[in-house]
């Protein structure tokens, strides 16, 4: 017999105590940055429908039930969604601005994923592996952080989480919480129906566990049946009763078929490419692997988590459908994702030094920053507190205010809540639509849609309305014609335009005179339109002299206008001053890193200056930006 040396087992290495000076560090880091990854520019249009809806309710001393914010059907009903959000926010916003914005977000992220974390942790994730899960999470989350009630949702859905996580491990029946959190959310978010899924789910789970053991105390399990029938009954308990309720149901079955509604980007389906740097695809294929791998193949008892399986499939199913479901499918996941890879963890070979405390905390605390850097340095959504100039109409509703525009609007929906939001109660200030269109009536929805894109369509809206002026976005989407079709009627003048908005008024009737005073002759509203006028300007050095003026003009009226500082940068170099195109375009890249076409013109200029390196490092920024294709577009709307 030959002779052998007995395996001797690996002891298990203790999970850090949470007072451990290596785990208090490591808990610093991961919290720093899950802070940091939330911390980009504001630019999510809702929030001043959010904040002139607060302000009201605080004003009013009630909760709105009709409509204020359109001039078209003003006094309607209307259902008071996410009332309890609007007036928290509100006074965060009056008392504090931006830094009361921000430490919402901030704090309600942080309380969001330390709910997770604690979940995780009465699951048996209590290592320090379990940080840089968290981390992960709030990457994947990251862009659902915009100041909106699905911030509040999160905090609550975390909560219940935790309350649900550690009463099936025997650490205390917190049940009649889940009840109070059934109240709030129905009257913060529509959401509400996923906090009685959550429940529900774990009851499920303790039905299939108590026929294993059919001998289990059934008091606890009573405690949730209850809190479960209680938390149905207190979500009537809001201004709009069961209207409110069923908002989410119309949304799902009738509203999100409406074409404008496909237009709303979060309320499409997941495009999971998009998201390669926060590390979404590895989370969505390894967390079903993880529960199979926990299921059959992990050491001590195998079997199926109930509860983790019909989280899992939900909420990915969910966030397939809808992006807007992003951040609660983050938060489900981290304290099962944390608790599987704790445990294949133990179940692998590890180095000796690989056991010390410091090591364990510091490879933690680096892994989350480590993980952080690619999803951190997207050039489209950058570091940095403030709002997206170019994302809110805040130059074009100072002319509004400067030279008496009143009378009745059309907008594109989004820019509604802000026109809404700095002009109410005016109601000859009003916007045609907010940024909720489900509160519009449906025919005017339909219209306003065709309208964007079909000439006979606006016509026919703008006959039913009688529009005095049009607050339209700049950049447009794909498929729209509105601006190319006005552009050929004479009935309307632009009279301001930057980045964010366009102003049209009516020249007959009382907003002729701005029209007059104000009008842009040369520089057309659409982006088709600017691509002719470089043609032509090209040709013809008069014509050329003029739109400087007019886009000298423009470039003035407003701090965010990169598109006329585009244009400018192209006639410059029409005009053989490559210095002052290189000044304009450098300012166009300022406010949009993004625009396609203003590296190879700087490139052009760095050759003529025989600049070599410089000139193959602009060619290369465009390349890594907009793949090979390297035709400028010179339009200054791209």
């Amino acid at each position: 017999m030959s002779g052998t040396r007995p395996t001797r087992a690996r002891a298990p290495v203790p999970p850090l105590a949470l007072s451990h000076p290596a785990m208090r560090l490591a808990t610093a880091v991961a919290a720093l940055c899950i802070a940091v990854g939330v911390s980009f520019r504001l630019s999510d249009t809702d929030l001043w429908q959010l904040l002139v809806t607060g302000k009201a309710t605080w004003a009013l001393h009630r909760v709105p039930t009709t409509n204020l914010w359109t001039w078209g059907n003003a006094g309607a009903p209307q259902v008071a969604s996410s009332w309890l959000f609007r007036a928290l926010l509100w006074p965060l916003w009056d008392h504090f601005g931006l830094a009361g914005l921000y430490a919402w977000r901030w704090a309600s992220t942080l309380a969001a994923f330390a709910f997770a974390w604690a979940a995780a942790r009465a699951m048996g994730a209590r290592g320090a592996l379990v940080l840089v899960v968290l981390a992960w999470g709030a990457l994947v989350y990251r862009l659902r952080s915009e100041v909106r009630p699905e911030t509040l949702a999160a905090v609550l859905f975390a909560a219940q989480l935790w309350i649900l996580a550690s009463r099936r491990a025997g650490q205390g029946d917190r049940s009649g919480w889940i009840v109070l959190i059934a109240w709030i959310w129905a009257n913060a978010h529509i959401s509400y129906a996923v906090g009685l899924f959550l429940t529900g789910t774990y009851l499920f789970a303790e039905r299939l566990e108590s026929q294993r053991a059919p001998h289990g105390p059934a008091g606890p399990r009573r405690s949730l049946w209850l809190a479960l029938g209680a938390s149905m009954a207190v979500s009537f308990a809001n201004p709009s009763g069961w209207r409110m309720l069923a908002q989410p149901f119309q949304f799902f079955f009738l509203w999100r078929g409406e074409p404008m509604f496909r237009t709303i980007e979060e309320l499409g389906p997941l495009t999971l490419g998009a998201h390669w740097r926060s590390g979404l695809p590895l989370l969505m294929a390894g967390w079903p692997l993880l529960a199979a791998w926990r299921a059959l193949v992990a050491p001590g008892p195998r079997r199926p988590d109930p509860v983790e399986w019909v989280l899992g499939a939900t909420f990915t199913f969910l966030a397939f459908s809808s992006e807007r479901f992003l951040g609660l499918y983050a938060l489900a996941a981290v304290p099962f994702v944390a608790r599987e890879l704790e445990g294949l963890l133990e179940a692998l070979p590890r180095p000796a030094w690989g056991a010390g405390a410091w090591a364990r905390g510091g490879l933690a605390a680096a892994a989350c920053v480590a993980i952080g850097i690619p999803e951190w340095g997207r050039l489209g959504i950058p570091l940095g507190i403030g709002f997206e100039p170019a994302a809110f109409p805040v130059r074009a509703c100072d002319f509004i205010a400067a030279h008496g525009i009143r009378g009745r609007a059309f907008n594109h929906f989004h820019l509604g809540g802000y026109l809404a939001y700095r002009f109410w109660p005016e109601r000859d200030r009003l916007p045609f639509m907010t940024t909720q269109p489900e509160n519009a009536p449906r025919d005017d929805r339909a219209m306003a849609f065709d309208a964007l894109t079909q000439r006979d369509a606006w016509l026919a809206l703008d006959a039913r309305h009688r529009f005095d002026y049009l607050l339209l976005a700049r950049r447009q989407s794909p498929g729209e014609r509105l601006e190319q079709n006005l552009e050929g009627d004479s009935a309307w003048a632009m009279v301001f335009a930057d980045d964010a908005a366009e102003l049209l008024v009516r020249r007959a009737g009382p907003l002729g005179a701005v029209a007059d005073s104000f009008a842009y002759r040369i520089i057309p509203p659409s982006e088709d339109g600017r691509r002719r006028l470089v043609g032509a300007c090209a040709a013809n050095t008069a014509l050329r002299h003029r739109a400087i003026a007019e886009l000298e003009r423009q470039a003035a009226a407003s701090p965010e206008n990169g598109i006329a500082h585009h244009l400018l940068g192209i006639f410059e170099m029409m005009d053989g001053r490559p210095e002052e195109a290189r000044a304009h375009l450098e300012r166009t890249l300022v406010l949009d890193p993004l625009v396609p076409g203003v590296h190879p013109l700087l490139g052009t200029i760095a050759a003529a200056r025989n600049d070599p390196r410089e000139a193959s490092r602009q060619l290369q920024i465009e390349r890594r930006l907009h793949g090979a294709s390297l035709a400028p577009k010179p339009a200054g709307g791209s």
